[in-house]
């Protein structure tokens, strides 16, 4: 039997890929996550997220490469992974016939944790859950929101030093989805890993460090500061009576990486650490439209994003 790895990461992997016959899903992806992180694998739907992530749980084995997890090899250790580890997707099967506690005292005892400690772990996830008022509703009857809160704690009804969490917030309002990553932070602070994918770019903003996958291949590793710097965009906003024509002539200046409407405001990403408000004057000054107003607007991870896959593109 494998004995567990010593290491400071908690996942490690070199080169990992996966095939799907003449499909590759995933290709030479090599990343560390280090114990106490929240980590975002982040990409567009068919990106190759959730493969890496069922390789990562011992689901499916890798075509290429090698990755521990826990401590454990990914191939010859899958069932001591799946038993050290918590693991959440979109469609975490509920037991919709059973009541809250029920679902949370199956889950514990799937898990294995110990007949003596199950009533107090079980009451202990209630509170910090905030489903106490709700343990005796059936969870067939709960909505989107709330089944969320059931699947997470029945996820980490055992303690697990890693969580996985496979778009977990696919499908739920902003609500939610804001009072689910106060239980992710409220879980992390507490030692556990968190492990997660998203195609949502604003949720990467809440992450410790961040991955991008696109196609397959890992793009970038880091911060979400240090991803966003490594771009060199520089960011304006504007309101114009024509949006669209304004739209069209920014487009045609090769300094411009994107022009995005949003409602009567246009967001200009120009790269190379060009001064994206000097541009827009220049441009639409020359083309004569008239600017009601210009302002600098912080550079997002979802700015990042969009460039690097648009520069992965044109490279292919």
């Amino acid at each position: 039997m494998s004995a567990p790895a010593q290491t400071t990461a908690i996942v490690e992997t070199e080169h990992l890929s996966r095939h799907f016959g003449s499909l590759v899903a995933v290709r030479d992806v090599s990343l560390s996550v280090q114990r106490g992180e929240i980590f975002g694998v982040l990409g567009p739907n068919g990106a190759g997220k959730s493969t890496t992530i069922r390789m990562l749980c011992g689901i499916l084995d890798p075509t290429g490469g090698r990755g521990t997890v826990v401590g454990y090899d990914i191939a010859r250790d899958a069932e001591k992974i799946k038993q050290r580890i918590g693991y959440m997707t979109q469609r975490f099967s509920l037991y919709e016939d059973l009541s809250v506690i029920e679902n949370l005292r199956f889950y514990a005892g799937i898990y294995g944790v110990a007949w003596k400690k199950r009533k107090a772990r079980v009451d202990a996830v209630l509170s910090s859950s905030g489903l106490e008022q709700r343990k005796d509703q059936l969870a067939g009857t709960l909505s989107g929101g709330w089944k969320q809160r059931v699947a997470l704690a029945c996820a980490t009804i055992h303690e697990p030093p890693l969580l996985f969490l496979d778009e977990p917030t696919a499908g739920v309002d902003p609500v939610s989805r804001r009072d689910f990553w106060e239980q992710i932070h409220a879980i992390a602070s507490q030692g556990t890993t968190v492990l997660l994918t998203t195609h949502y770019m604003d949720e990467a903003e809440r992450c410790h460090r961040l991955s991008f996958i696109f196609r397959g291949t890992l793009l970038d590793v880091g911060t979400p500061d240090e991803i966003v710097a490594r771009r060199h965009l520089q960011v304006a906003e504007l309101e114009v009576e024509r949006a669209t024509d304004a739209a069209a002539l920014l487009r045609t200046r090769p300094e411009v990486e994107e022009v995005a409407h949003y409602g009567h405001t246009l967001r200009v990403a120009v790269r190379g650490g060009a001064d994206p408000e000097r541009i827009v004057r220049e441009v639409l000054e020359g083309g004569g439209v008239a600017v009601d107003s210009l302002r600098r607007s912080r550079v997002t991870v979802e700015d990042a994003f969009v460039a690097m896959v648009r520069a992965e593109a044109e490279a292919a």
